[in-house]
């Protein structure tokens, strides 16, 4: 499977780069992508949610009826979860939502997203560039000839840039991340995916070592 590759002028380079079948050509399995994407916001959470029940109500435990006669349920005092005011059933407490996830299902859902991407014609090749200062006109101008402008992208490059990384921070639907923050959920997440040459290959890198 080869794909074009792309300058910043949005312009094909006449090159192409070779993808793995074996990450870019994958069966996509849905379940995978699921159980990925449900771990990535579970971890998240901050679970510091917390309800007070009966026993940690401020209040008196004087009992407010007497037990049979009544013709109702049988009275407690005010914290009673039956009465207004009262304590909360089974209300939240803080928790820790995240949960373990196999290695191999987590790379089976990266390369399921990946995949969906290349089916989709939604993953953009972009040779290696740089910018020389930081300017937000300049990115711009680059989602514009790739013809991405109006749609939310995800820029990856293999290390840090901080001029491109700059350039793109103040636009709401452009991202620029680094190949190691790359996970399924960003994938999915973005309508384009811009990869440079040398995340391509790091990445291939990455699945096989």
């Amino acid at each position: 499977m080869e794909l074009n590759i792309y300058n910043i002028e949005g312009k094909d380079t006449g090159r192409k780069v070779s993808l793995d079948e074996t990450i870019f050509g994958v069966e996509p399995n849905d379940h995978a992508i699921y159980l990925d994407v449900k771990q990535y916001m579970a971890n998240k959470r901050q679970g510091t949610h917390k309800s007070k029940g009966r026993s940690e109500l401020a209040g008196s435990t004087r009992k407010l009826g007497k037990q049979k006669g009544g013709g109702g349920a049988r009275p407690g005092d005010i914290k009673s979860p039956v009465r207004v005011g009262g304590g909360r059933v089974f209300g939240p407490t803080p928790r820790d939502y995240s949960f373990k996830l196999n290695k191999k299902v987590k790379q089976l859902a990266r390369k399921s997203a990946l995949s969906y991407k290349v089916q989709n014609s939604s993953l953009i090749v972009l040779e290696d560039f740089s910018f020389e200062t930081p300017k937000t006109k300049e990115y711009i101008g680059l989602t514009k000839k790739l013809k991405v402008d109006n749609k939310k992208s995800l820029l990856v490059l293999p290390e840090p840039n901080k001029s491109v990384y700059l350039s793109a921070r103040n636009l709401e639907k452009a991202s620029v991340i680094i190949l190691s923050e790359l996970n399924t959920y960003k994938i999915l997440d973005a309508q384009y995916l811009m990869l440079t040459e040398k995340a391509v290959e790091n990445l291939v890198k990455n699945f096989n070592a």
